[in-house]
């Protein structure tokens, strides 16, 4: 699988929210991007760090920086989360796995000595002019979103 490095220019996607409304990276264009990758809607962990980038999300905005979740669930399942945890951002539905892809977050995983592919929790700052400027692999939750919003007022 490909991964993103910083210093690349981010794979274009275009995605449908939670609300059935279609994002696209280049309407974000002239402003920082927090793109994250999560395994799946409300799971424990997934939840955390929802609910880590919700509560953030004013300093992001001050920063002008847009934070987009994306997991391979569908939309009506991000509705469910986004409207059960307040969730204050678009979470993205990549059901078919394709933007993971293109941006290595689909990975070969094992659990209880049986291997599949799925998402590995990786993040993804991409600044203003379409470029990665940082990626985060194997995501620890606690202080991921402090981390983030970090690098993101050091752009």
């Amino acid at each position: 699988m490909p991964t993103v490095e910083p210093g690349r220019k981010a794979p274009a996607f275009s995605l449908e929210d939670q609300d059935g409304r279609t994002r696209r990276l280049k309407d974000y264009a002239g402003r920082p991007v927090v793109l994250y990758f999560y395994p799946k809607d409300d799971t424990p962990g997934c939840t955390r760090e929802a609910c880590a980038f919700r509560d953030a999300m004013p300093d992001f905005k001050e920063s002008k920086a847009a934070v987009l979740g994306v997991s391979i669930l569908d939309t009506a399942s991000k509705a469910k989360f986004a409207r059960k945890h307040k969730v204050n951002f678009p979470l993205l539905a990549d059901a078919g796995h394709e933007i993971a892809e293109k941006y290595g977050a689909w990975k070969k995983k094992s659990m209880y000595g049986r291997s599949f592919m799925g998402l590995a929790r990786t993040t993804f700052l991409i600044g203003p002019d379409g470029v990665v400027v940082r990626r985060w692999d194997n995501v620890k939750v606690d202080g991921h979103a402090e981390a983030v919003l970090e690098a993101v007022e050091a752009l």
